[in-house]
């Protein structure tokens, strides 16, 4: 179909056409795939509504299985972090070992000290 040759007036027209052809599809498309998992889940013995009001059932994944729906999973709570190194004069200041170094630990070692000397 060469659109470059049809006006305006026929290039809105056939627009709506192709808008209404997409929402129809669209709709069939649900409707169908709807109809598919209600007879996926009674062959199963469940309705649908009880798969998807309840959480799953979940086992033990391996560490391959990717998780698909990441925004219903539950926040993962990272554990509170282990001081392994005190600041030499504000004991309230800590590092874990992990991630960036402080500033007062590697003016610390930047003075010949050992980080070990740090050590909570």
């Amino acid at each position: 179909m060469d659109l470059s040759s049809l006006s305006l007036t026929e290039l809105r027209r056939l627009q709506g056409r192709v808008e209404s052809e997409i929402r129809r599809r669209t709709d069939t498309t649900r409707r169908n795939l709807l109809k598919r998992m209600q007879k996926m889940a009674a062959d199963e013995g469940l309705s649908l509504d009880d798969l998807l009001e309840s959480p799953p059932v979940t086992e033990a994944k391996p560490a391959e299985q990717k998780r698909t729906r990441r925004a219903a999973a539950a926040p993962e709570k990272k554990a509170a972090p282990v001081i392994k190194y005190r600041h030499p004069e504000d004991p309230s200041k800590g590092w874990s070992g992990r991630g960036r170094k402080p500033q007062w630990a590697m003016d610390w070692v930047a003075q010949g000290k050992s980080l070990e000397e740090l050590a909570a």
